[in-house]
């Protein structure tokens, strides 16, 4: 039985009161910051329902404030509040059509709902070059764009564990091939299997960073991408020719996938267990220990609330792809925490020290690790996880939550009512 995109824009959409709710209940489990009422402040500390508020009295005030839409919409589109987010950008940018942050914004609302065709005008109108490689590769897809078919839902067990999960995948209905799993990528191919498959580039982009390495992108339309008992169609794809960390027996893998493919589903990966699990309809995840706000930034970049030590909760990544870490941060936030720095050990890249360092206490809600280790930037630098993206986000990161702290659980992603449950996983 195949689930047509209707009927994934209509289940966001029966759940849009819940993810109202939850915003309600969930944005604010950090501690009031004293003194301010600027929704400006509010927002970089991440306190978007105050945020919301504040933004929305100076409607009130001023109902052609098109900043106020803007921000407005910006903050429903974190949370996949779609109809609020496409009715305030779309006022931002006839108030003010050079805003091209809003314009890209309102482009990825209906990105996000699979309404390719509607994205394409507004990505040409940016003037960035990676908006307009999307655009020719949206204007390029035949047929309803990420169709699913097949189980309502699959369990494909992890090939590998380390140096990141990984698990086997085919594309264009060939042999199964090995896909690490990383919830900072999209659907990303190596070049040679790209070739292999007969893609054609449709678009190019130079100004790709992959690990913090500058690369070429090229842009095209992968057929058919099949995981364990589900097929997607008609999917955007990239590929480069970066060199990734090699799996345990010295091979290449074939690509990446996460996020872009995650919130299609109810995702779970299950570290403990050695699994994922793609449900193609709610449900709860068992042995839940915690449940945490989501919001997702840009197309495919996941945040939450997490703590360092005894400190109250703060905005963090949760980027899945770190290799033996479990936290990123930078040296000024690591000393602001009380995290232990080592920087009698310092490492080098790009010209940039880190340090490796040891929080006592790291955790999102009630998962709870200690003595967890990282690695500390001297400073931030393009394609660093969590502070590296405060200021493309227009909020604060103290961290990026990574691949090490998730072994002992199971972690669901759940994009239609924008929560990341974390459970006991199964061994």
């Amino acid at each position: 039985m195949t689930l047509h995109h209707a009927d994934r824009r209509t289940f966001l959409k029966g759940t849009a009161a819940l993810v109202a709710a939850a915003g309600a209940s969930t944005a604010l489990p950090f501690a009031a910051e004293a003194g301010t009422e600027d929704p400006g402040q509010l927002f970089k500390q991440g306190r978007f329902a105050d945020a919301e508020r504040g933004y929305r009295r100076l409607l009130r005030q001023d109902p052609r404030d098109a900043h106020a839409h803007a921000q407005i919409g910006y903050i429903a589109l974190l949370s996949n509040r779609f109809g609020t987010a496409e009715a305030h950008l779309s006022k931002a940018t006839a108030l003010a059509p050079g805003d091209i942050a809003s314009t890209q914004r309102l482009a990825e609302c209906y990105v996000r709902q699979d309404q390719l065709a509607r994205a394409v005008p507004l990505l040409r109108r940016t003037g960035r070059p990676r908006d307009a490689a999307f655009a020719k590769v949206y204007s390029h897809i035949e047929g309803t764009p990420w169709k699913v078919s097949g189980a309502r839902s699959t369990r494909v067990p992890f090939h590998t564990l380390d140096p990141v999960p990984s698990v086997e995948a085919s594309i264009n209905g060939g042999r199964p091939e090995k896909f690490y799993l990383d919830t900072y990528a999209t659907l990303d191919l190596s070049k040679e299997v790209a070739e292999r498959a007969g893609l054609r580039a449709l678009a190019t982009f130079e100004g790709g960073v992959v690990d913090a390495h500058p690369v070429v992108l090229y842009f095209g339309v992968l057929e058919s991408f099949r995981i364990g008992d589900i097929e997607i169609r008609n999917i955007p794809v990239q590929w480069n020719d970066a060199q990734r960390p090699p799996l345990p027996d010295g091979s290449q893998a074939a690509g990446a996938f996460g996020t872009t493919i995650f919130y299609h589903f109810l995702t779970t990966m299950d570290y403990a267990g050695k699994a994922l699990l793609l449900r193609r309809t709610p449900g709860a995840p068992r042995d839940e220990i915690t449940r945490l706000p989501l919001w997702l930034a840009g197309d495919h970049f996941p945040c939450s609330v997490g703590s360092l030590g005894d400190h109250p909760p703060k905005m963090v990544t949760i980027d899945t792809g770190g290799i033996g870490s479990a936290l990123d941060t930078t040296v000024a936030i690591a000393e602001q925490y009380g995290l232990t720095v080592d920087y009698a050990n310092p490492r080098e890249r790009f010209g940039i020290k880190t340090y490796p360092v040891t929080a006592e206490r790291a955790a999102l809600g009630n998962a709870v690790r200690h003595d967890v280790r990282g690695n500390a930037a001297e400073k931030v630098f393009p394609g660093l996880p969590g502070p590296g993206q405060s200021a493309q986000f227009g909020f604060d990161m103290i961290a990026n939550f990574t691949h090490e702290f998730f072994k002992p659980y199971a972690v669901t992603f759940d994009y239609s009512r924008m929560r990341m449950s974390i459970s006991r996983g199964r061994r």
